[in-house]
């Protein structure tokens, strides 16, 4: 009996790492690289610092093509995530129009908001 606890223990451990492996979630590195910017432009223009939007709106916009343009991974609805990245980036693109144009700071924040809703959109809606 001890003989067979123990083997039946060995199948479950020898099997289990297989297991999780299917469980772990995609790694997307271009939705990292773009949070860090927004991560970076949003926060400080919740507590009123337009200055991180208004010097990044270009790399905000970069990033977010450079996410569009990548390979949708496993774990994401493929035509979901597609319409909603073309929503961000189109969403970046008038956040740096509107900073060249020198929008007030009320209007960048309600666009930096708006922007980072979609990104959470991707990152929760999105999910298959």
């Amino acid at each position: 009996m001890k003989q067979l606890a123990g083997l039946l223990f060995l199948l479950v451990i020898a099997y289990l790492p297989t297991r999780l492996q299917g469980q772990t979630k995609a790694v997307w590195q271009e939705m990292h690289t773009f949070h860090d910017v927004m991560s970076l432009t949003f926060h400080s223009a919740e507590t009123g610092d337009l200055k991180p939007l208004r010097e990044k709106a270009g790399l905000l916009l970069e990033k977010a093509k450079v996410w569009q343009a990548a390979a949708v991974p496993t774990g994401y609805d493929a035509v979901k995530t597609a319409d909603t990245l073309k929503r961000l980036t189109k969403q970046c693109k008038s956040i740096k129009k509107a900073v060249k144009s020198k929008k007030t700071d009320a209007e960048l924040t309600t666009m930096i908001t708006e922007a980072h809703e979609i990104f959470h959109e991707i990152m929760e809606k999105c999910r298959t």
